[in-house]
């Protein structure tokens, strides 16, 4: 059998209608030089059926592992493949028809060891999920790292502040240079990140794909989400200890704006407080004063709101023009609040619990059950 191209590596924990929908897109690609290794990662709901359905459609190749985590199964999924290039995709994302092609045309035209592309939100996501992918690709929450400065849908969305690390949900590397490295390591949280450094230490040559898109659907809830970021903030730290340098400004953003969030909290409860005792006192006969404490109060609230307040009305314009929905621009807002203050909240957990207190941290061990 001669090697092919390409073969995209997918690990799944308990999700058949994720594989459904993205082996549906795979099966429209106009470029058609590649192979599927689907990777059943000791799930209780395996997708052996839905990969049944495609086999005469794609070149799929499925196994079933003990649960190791995600790291694990790409690479006992890239150990079976024979692909030059191996294209690691989230069993949540959906691609295009011209995502392979597109690649391929950037491959021609910029040869590369390793690429990464960018995410969006499609069109029939719910105002959750397109609020969420806000949330986590907008130049006001995450500064353009996970994308580079250009818009996946065309367009700018501003220069980023840091390059581009390409990310497990659309990650491509050349045959060779996994070998090298020897694929993911076991990490509980931040393997691609960890991945992506080492790919730059070696001196390989690694890009952003703009073109090369895929729509990810990511979590469907804000509680989902809050998890999710939080572990991407304790994994930062972690990153940090075991790349010394790979700490950047815009990671420690999140942080600081949890920090002034929690500090802004201390007048508006003092100003909250003030309210409460004069609209109390006001209720005297007499008690003008107490009604001038209550307004000092409201106006010490105000004054402590003001920042988030312009910030948010930031994210609802901002998101309300990229959407196109009003109420997507609503949500957007939450989302960024829980982007920013659950990476924040793990960051700031892992910095204190690893670097200050020295106790071993989370991401290292192997052991526990891997996909939340």
């Amino acid at each position: 059998m001669p090697k092919m191209n390409y073969s995209i590596i997918i690990p799944v924990y308990n999700r058949p209608d994720e594989v459904e929908e993205l082996l549906a897109s795979l099966c429209t690609q106009t470029c058609h030089d590649f192979d599927v290794h689907i990777v059943e990662d000791g799930s209780d709901i395996p997708c052996r059926e839905v990969c049944d359905r495609y086999a005469d459609r794609l070149d799929i190749h499925y196994y079933v592992k003990e649960n190791g985590g995600p790291g694990a199964a790409r690479n006992y999924g890239a150990a079976r493949a024979e692909g030059d290039y191996l294209i690691v995709l989230d069993s949540d994302v959906v691609v295009p028809p011209g995502y392979l092609a597109a690649i391929s045309e950037e491959l021609q035209r910029e040869p590369a060891d390793a690429f990464g592309g960018p995410d969006c939100a499609h069109p029939d996501f719910s105002p959750v999920q397109k609020a969420i992918s806000y949330a986590m690709t907008s130049f006001f929450t995450t500064g353009g790292i996970r994308g580079g400065s250009s818009s996946p849908l065309g367009g700018k969305r501003g220069g980023a502040l840091d390059k581009f690390y390409p990310r497990s949900f659309n990650m491509g590397v050349s045959r060779t240079l996994w070998n090298e490295l020897g694929g993911f390591r076991q990490m509980r949280f931040g393997e691609d990140i960890d991945f992506s450094i080492r790919i730059f230490k070696a001196g390989a040559r690694c890009h952003l794909f703009p073109e090369a898109w895929v729509w990810h659907k990511r979590r469907t809830d804000f509680h989902k989400f809050f998890r999710q970021v939080r572990n991407s903030g304790l994994a930062r730290i972690n990153l940090h200890l075991l790349h010394p340098g790979s700490l950047k400004l815009v990671h420690t953003l999140p942080a600081l704006f949890t920090i002034g969030c929690a500090l802004l909290a201390i007048p508006f409860l003092f100003g909250l407080l003030l309210a409460v005792l004069g609209l109390i006192g006001s209720t005297e006969p007499g008690c003008n004063m107490n009604l001038v404490v209550a307004l000092f109060g409201a106006s010490v609230m105000l004054v402590a709101l003001s920042p988030l307040l312009l910030y948010s009305l930031l994210i609802l314009i901002d998101s309300s023009v990229r959407n196109r929905s009003l109420w997507v621009g609503i949500l957007s807002v939450p989302a960024s609040f829980i982007q920013l203050l659950g990476y924040g909240s793990g960051f700031l957990s892992a910095a204190w619990h690893r670097l200050v207190l020295k106790h071993k941290g989370e991401g290292f061990d192997g052991n526990e059950q891997l996909y939340k």
